[in-house]
């Protein structure tokens, strides 16, 4: 935002220095990028006017003039321009001047004929590339004036760092009105008393607002009469000076109280509306507008449109028309004066990419309040610059007016969060100078009515922001923050995800953070039963909804792996799943059901490729080995791995994980031949994922040891038929059923399949570990505890012991 100190001057009093005026500023958070100063390169240059000029005696193209510049004397200057006459008053550079393209002027002899300066073209003054021949001033411009200040170029431009959250600081009036803060001088607002006469606008232009949600206020003023020309030199300026182009004394008008009060303005020819009735409405699908750059566009349902009775005359907070436009034949115009939610705003600029002054404002909120009063300044400029005449009244349509919003402070809480002691008159002083109203005093408390250009106050913190930033942060003292007597422990869930981290990274899996977005194809093919939340406006259509399941990140992160020949891949990555939840946003609730979850994924070769090992791919086992090390990390005892057809596992390698009360935890297996082909994977991929909701709960981190045992252990083995079918984990229940209190554990450590064994059966060979903590154990007692439990495998599970 460019923010010119002369026009500043208008409303407030300045500090004696720019520089000063920009170090207050930014100390209050307004940050001022730099300074500008147009006229600091045109030192020593003057406004002279020609008296006399001669041809060159020496020369044919130069010639001998002599200028006034106000004073006694003449001086003789030699030049080689031909577009100028005796009289015309032109840019003089004295002797001992140096000009913005880095010439020094110094006394010479050209030809022989001494030259006291040089009289210059626009282009030698840095203002234009026009080096055709002087730069003709008016005729008016007072002799001796300095080139700058006859140039407007007098002057010092901020360029202020507006912050999203501060519209407010969007405007001339705005900045005025911090810098009033800091300073401590009276702002003077402008008071628009436009002169009225004829017709009552009622009489002249409607209003009519279809969209309210998206139009809260809509006024209009009328001015007949006007002539269309140039605007005045000094407004023409003050635009350029802010970067804005001077078209005509209508439209400049509505630009000039855009920078003034930052509030968007558009002037219609009120001839070139239909009916002379104005509509705030929705387009309609396919609706055409030609807008002010001269392009025709096709609109969308969701736009909004500023239209008359037939056709969209302008893109709502946007860009106008150029069938309204106002041209040098308009006589009568229709200042609009609006106030549109940025959010659609926002939509219809990104969807036209057409980002102006306008759009820039609306998108951030503008102020509500600032409606009227730009509306009349408007109204009473145009009127001085055009000789029109301003219909009486307005035209405000405002169907659903919302009282401003009202914020307490309690001036105790103010020390409490900033750390030092502000007076409380002087909170009162800050805020009431930012425009915050006083409406109601309690005991240690005042409710302040918030300005409606300041959307970003909401609570009591806000205004102690306000306070702190104007009383000044370098009059906070540096201390060190108040001590607690006792630290709050650690919550056990980051100790239980600190050792599964570790368990993981022990096992060599590298830690990978993906995005939460992810693609609707990635999640389909996965088979997922429940629909994923879509987002309203998301970055691309490959992160268009929130992830059900952690494993489509991990899938990318392969193929991406792929991609680059990496042969050996071991990721895993915590994280959380998110569901529709129907009770979702409801008071405290949040929007979705959040899942938090573990996931990994194995593939290539075991261990990477090695001189001293065989290239053996990864399988089944090395997935699972994963999953029991985290749990052994968390003492996680009894959970069991049962066989499971999830969707996106493949049907024969794939186990459903479950603690020992029966809770499921998540699957860990083989990836399904059909999503690996569907998102152009290689085969053996294999991947696990848990919830670690359930799993932190059910880990023990305290450690807990145990005596170390006092009588030996009896080793025995036991080998049994049984259906192919049958699980390993059933027969192991049953062996430590039957063997307690005898049996220590019991461990597969064979399983075998083939010749002599019959087809459909497969062979088990166990490792028992007999103990006793009271006494050592006799060959009998083992032999009879091993003989019972031989009987009940064959029982129960139909085994028969291997011959």
């Amino acid at each position: 935002m460019k923010i010119s100190v002369k026009w500043l001057g208008d409303y407030v009093a300045l500090p004696p220095s720019v520089d000063e005026l920009a170090r207050k500023l930014t100390a209050a958070g307004l940050e001022i990028e730099g300074v500008e100063r147009p006229g600091e390169g045109l030192r020593g240059v003057v406004v002279a006017q020609i008296r006399e000029s001669v041809q060159h005696p020496n020369a044919d193209k130069l010639s001998v003039t002599q200028v006034d510049i106000g004073g006694s004397a003449l001086f003789q200057v030699v030049c080689g321009a031909k577009n100028f006459k005796v009289g015309d008053k032109v840019p003089l550079a004295t002797v001992g001047a140096k000009l913005p393209n880095g010439m020094e002027i110094k006394q010479a002899a050209l030809r022989g004929v001494d030259s006291f300066g040089m009289l210059c073209s626009a282009k030698e003054l840095g203002i234009t590339e026009d080096s055709s021949g002087l730069l003709i001033l008016p005729a008016d411009t007072k002799l001796g004036l300095p080139i700058a200040e006859a140039l407007g170029l007098d002057d010092s431009v901020l360029e202020v760092n507006v912050t999203p959250n501060r519209p407010d600081a969007l405007s001339h009036l705005g900045v005025a009105r911090e810098v009033g803060v800091v300073t401590g001088a009276a702002l003077k607002v402008p008071e628009p008393k436009p002169a009225e006469s004829g017709k009552p606008v009622a009489e002249l232009v409607k209003v009519r607002i279809d969209a309210a949600e998206r139009c809260p206020r809509y006024a209009a003023r009328v001015v007949e009469n006007v002539t269309v020309q140039p605007s005045p030199q000094w407004m023409q300026d003050r635009l350029k000076a802010c970067g804005v182009r001077a078209i005509n004394n209508v439209v400049d008008v509505t630009n000039f109280v855009l920078l003034e009060y930052g509030q968007p303005l558009h002037a219609f020819d009120l001839e070139k509306v239909a009916g002379q009735e104005i509509v705030v409405r929705t387009a309609k699908a396919g609706e055409k507008l030609r807008t002010l750059d001269d392009k025709e566009r096709s609109l969308d349902a969701d736009d909004l449109v500023i239209a008359d009775r037939d056709r969209a005359q302008a893109l709502a907070g946007v860009m106008g028309g150029g069938d309204s436009e106002v041209t040098q034949g308009t006589k009568r115009i229709v200042i609009e004066s609006a106030h549109f939610v940025g959010s659609g705003v926002r939509r219809s600029a990104k969807r036209y990419a057409l980002h102006t002054e306008a759009s820039h404002r609306f998108e951030r909120g503008a102020d509500l309040d600032a409606v009227l009063p730009a509306l009349d300044r408007a109204a009473q400029l145009i009127a001085e610059l055009s000789g029109g005449t301003v219909a009486p009244g307005r035209v405000d349509v405002q169907p659903s007016p919302k009282p401003p919003r009202r914020v307490t402070l309690r001036y105790g809480r103010v020390e409490k969060v900033l750390g030092v002691v502000v007076p409380e008159a002087e909170c009162r002083r800050i805020l009431g100078a930012l425009g915050f109203k006083n409406v109601e005093d309690g005991a240690g408390q005042t409710t302040f009515e918030v300005p409606r250009a300041r959307v970003d106050v909401e609570r009591e913190e806000d205004l102690m922001e306000e306070v702190a930033r104007v009383f000044g942060y370098d009059n906070i003292p540096a201390r060190l923050p108040r001590g607690l007597d006792t630290l709050a422990p650690e919550p056990p869930q980051m100790e239980a995800e600190r050792r599964l981290r570790h368990s993981l990274g022990g096992v060599g899996l590298n830690e990978v953070v993906n995005y939460s977005f992810v693609a609707p194809k990635s999640l389909e093919v996965l088979g997922g039963k429940e629909a994923p939340i879509a987002l309203m406006n998301p970055l691309s259509v490959e992160q268009s909804v929130m992830r059900t399941s952690l494993l489509p990140g991990l899938l990318e992160n392969l193929s991406r792996s792929v991609r680059h020949q990496v042969e050996t891949v071991g990721l895993y990555e915590t994280g959380r799943a998110y569901f529709r939840d129907a009770q979702g946003g409801q008071g405290m609730k949040p929007a979705s059901r959040e899942v938090p979850r573990v996931a990994g994924l194995v593939w290539g070769v075991r261990g990477g490729r090695s001189w001293t090992q065989k290239d053996a791919r990864v399988d089944f086992y090395d997935a699972k080995g994963a999953v029991e090390a985290l749990l052994h990390a968390l003492h996680v005892e009894g959970a069991t791995f049962a066989p499971a057809e999830p969707p996106a596992y493949h049907p024969r390698s794939c186990a459903q994980v479950s603690l020992a009360d029966g809770t499921v935890l998540g699957h860990v297996g083989e990836v399904h031949p059909r999503v690996t082909k569907a998102l152009g994977l290689p085969e053996g991929v294999f991947v696990f994922e848990l919830d670690t909701e359930p799993l932190y709960a059910a880990a023990k981190l305290v450690p807990q040891a145990a005596g170390l045992p006092k009588y030996p252990a009896v080793l025995r083995d036991l080998a049994v038929v049984v259906p192919v079918e049958l699980r390993n984990e059933e027969v192991r229940q049953v062996i430590l059923e039957v063997g307690a209190p005898l049996v220590e554990d019991a461990l597969v450590f064979d399983v075998y399949t083939g010749k002599p064994i019959p087809e459909g059966k497969k062979n088990l060979a166990y490792a028992l570990r007999y103990r006793s903590a009271e006494r050592t154990l006799t060959d009998v007692e083992v032999t009879t505890a091993h003989q019972r439990i031989i009987a009940e495998v064959n029982q129960r599970l139909g085994a028969a012991l291997r011959a």
